[in-house]
């Protein structure tokens, strides 16, 4: 039996999830097994969002302009 990559899921539904598995661990009541499987589920989940951050910021950078150009400008610095 082979596994199926999972369908891209928007942002706000991963870190929906992510909530989830965080708040089931605190609980405190589960079976060490099933606390491992949310653990990893957790961290494929946190790598998902951030990547998706990365590419939101690397869009972000493009689309800056200066006058009537768009200028690369790295993401978040203040002036």
């Amino acid at each position: 039996m082979s596994e199926q990559p999972e369908p891209a899921r928007s942002f706000e539904a991963g870190l929906e999830e992510l909530d989830s598995i965080v708040r089931q661990m605190e609980s405190g009541d589960l079976p060490l097994e099933r606390a491992l499987d949310l653990f990893e589920r957790g961290m494929k989940l946190s790598e998902e969002c951030r990547k998706q951050l990365e590419d939101a910021e690397t869009r972000v950078e493009q689309l800056v302009r200066r006058g009537d150009k768009v200028v690369p400008e790295p993401f978040g610095l203040e002036k």
